[in-house]
């Protein structure tokens, strides 16, 4: 049986949320940005996941994204900088986003 769209949104909503609650665990013990990027597999490990939710936004139904386009444009916009600017982005930025 296929899944619906809006059934494959959910699990895609959820695979957003745990990918949240890394961050969020990652990043717990750290007070500052230049904390943040020193800690390189945190660093890392953070950006990795912001891809992640990047990815499942992209995957989300017409219907769920068209809720809230300016969100989702932006979570889709800032995987792209990490995905194809690695090595450019701003740990400060990053590390206000979390």
């Amino acid at each position: 049986m296929k899944q619906s769209s809006f059934d494959q949104s959910e699990l895609n909503l959820r695979g957003i949320l745990e990918s949240i609650k890394k961050i969020q665990e990652f990043t717990a013990a750290l007070s500052s940005s230049d904390e943040f990027y020193a800690d390189v597999r945190t660093f890392d490990a953070v950006l990795m996941n912001f891809v992640v939710i990047g990815e499942l936004a992209n995957r989300l139904d017409e219907a769920v994204r068209l809720q809230h386009v300016s969100i989702w444009n932006k979570v889709r916009d800032f995987r792209n900088i990490i995905a194809h600017n690695y090595f450019g982005v701003d740990a400060e930025e990053v590390w206000q986003i979390v």
